[in-house]
């Protein structure tokens, strides 16, 4: 965040004397074109496919098949969303009865679209190895961002992008299946930032959003893409005292919500034989409120996905939280860490012996005020308590990985077989804000980056190791691995 009082009291000042220049995308001929596509998984057999349009859809469909040349398979909604302030409308469909690790081909059905295709997720249970990139912080590129986007044949991004984490995830696009993305999309709350934004926050905040869901497309409409919320989501300004300039329809999360609420999945039913972890995923399941927080199963791996900013004791963005946003709630008291109890407690480590649970704010951090102590508080005991492998966080944008912790102590067995999570912070992909320095290391740093844009790799070696890879975006360089050794020897795990 940046600005002081002084500055946000003459906004409206300067803003009488600037002329406007907001940079929206062209809008198409064919307004049922879709765009800024996203793919997600949805189930065990099952992908969600959600994408935006100029105006409303009576029905969103989706052809799909085996055979680009066979699209013998529909699936339609009847869901198109918007809100005050949106120029687009939010579509989905779910494509169901796949066969597990496939490739499958789609089309989103409209005047004007192209085929694509995807790779169906793996049962919960394979033992397969496979990679899981993860990305944190990643703004618009170009004129309102920062300048540095796509076709496996890698997506074809725009030439502009060439050198950042959009391309970096375009080029290496046959190395991974699955991205996890667990806040801070586009920074459009960012818009003040650049003076020719003054006069019209709300239009350059919407348009940067559009800007930014674009050069996402060509991987996540590739590529299954997992989000979940960070702190530039709440709002159409990250500055409390810029709140009042913030229509109603991009207050309290709104644009994201029409984004990922359709797409993003309730948690699995148990894959387990056990009747007691079926009955606790039941419940995780009956808790889950996505895209704020929910679960789901890939392969060897159970990944969580929380919300570090509202919906727990002094959550930052919520009522009357550090961050001054007023934002939330979305669930009922307790509804949020309730859930986790549940869902974690229902892992059956002899179908995913991996639990990855993946949030925006992190406790371990270097650098100086960059942890968030009420999500400790909140979030720490439960992630010990149950196992949890390896936390993924962002916020600080930089790249950061720390032996296994719990309650600011090292674990003694190191990354062999240790009982306290490993914790990373992946928040360097890039964003207008630049990078952060690490700063102050903790005695339990192991590495920490921050001299150019990065983002990480998991992966799900085996059942016993799994290897964290962080990257430098701009030349592919391997910046740091390490292999965490678990023995996952019981099948139900509470510390």
């Amino acid at each position: 965040m940046v600005g002081s009082t002084s500055f946000v009291k003459a906004l409206p000042f300067l803003a009488a004397y600037v002329v406007a220049s907001v940079n929206y995308p062209t809008i198409p001929s064919d307004l049922t074109t879709p765009f800024q596509q996203r793919l997600a998984v949805y189930g065990p057999n099952a992908v969600s496919v959600g994408w935006n349009t100029y105006e409303q859809l009576n029905q969103s469909c989706v052809v799909y098949g085996t055979s680009a040349d066979s699209l013998t398979l529909s699936a339609c909604s009847t869901t198109s969303s918007t809100y005050a302030t949106s120029r687009t409308w939010s579509n989905y469909a779910v494509l169901t009865g796949l066969t597990p690790a496939t490739t499958y081909y789609y089309k989103i059905v409209s005047g004007n679209s192209s085929v694509d295709h995807l790779l169906s997720p793996r049962t919960p249970g394979d033992k397969t190895a496979f990679s899981m990139d993860v990305v944190i912080d990643l703004g618009v590129y170009g004129k309102d961002g920062y300048t540095t986007s796509k076709r496996d044949t890698a997506p074809v991004i725009e030439p502009e992008l060439n050198h950042t984490t959009i391309g970096a995830l375009a080029r290496t696009v046959d190395d991974y299946e699955i991205v996890i993305h667990p806040g801070d999309f586009a920074y459009a709350d960012d818009w003040y930032l650049k003076f020719s934004n003054l006069l019209d926050g709300k239009e350059a905040y919407q348009a940067i959003l559009e800007q930014f869901y674009d050069q996402l497309a060509p991987v996540a409409g590739r590529k299954l893409y997992m989000a979940s919320p960070g702190n530039h989501e709440a709002d159409c300004s990250e500055i409390p005292y810029l709140l009042d300039l913030c229509p109603e329809g991009q207050k309290n999360f709104t644009d994201f919500m029409h984004r990922f609420e359709n797409t993003m999945p309730k948690p699995f039913a148990s894959s387990s034989s056990n009747t007691t972890a079926q009955s606790l995923a039941a419940q995780a399941r009956s808790l889950a409120n996505p895209p704020f927080w929910y679960s789901f199963e890939y392969g060897m791996a159970h990944i969580v996905m929380i919300n570090t900013e509202t919906d727990f004791p002094d959550a930052p963005d919520g009522t009357d939280g550090s961050a001054k946003l007023n934002s939330g709630p979305f669930g009922k008291t307790n509804q949020q860490t309730d859930f986790l109890k549940a869902d974690l407690a229902s892992v059956d480590r002899t179908v995913t012996p991996w639990v990855i649970v993946a949030g925006h704010r992190p406790w371990y951090s270097t650098g100086t005020n960059n942890d968030c102590s009420s999500c400790q508080a909140a979030f720490e005991d439960i992630f010990y308590k149950y196992g949890v492998d390896l936390g993924v966080f962002g916020h600080v944008h930089n790249s950061q990985r720390f032996a296994p912790v719990y309650n600011g102590t090292a674990d003694a067995n190191g990354m062999n077989d240790p009982k306290a999570p490993m914790y990373i912070v992946a928040g360097g992909a890039g964003n207008i804000e630049g990078v952060d320095t690490p700063g102050v290391e903790p005695s339990y740093t192991e590495f920490a980056y921050g001299s150019d844009y990065s983002y990480a790799t998991i992966r799900f070696v085996d059942e016993q190791n799994l290897q964290v890879d962080f990257y430098q975006s701009s030349t592919g360089t391997l910046l740091d691995s390490s292999t965490l050794y678990k023995s996952h020897a019981s099948q139900f795990v509470q510390q």
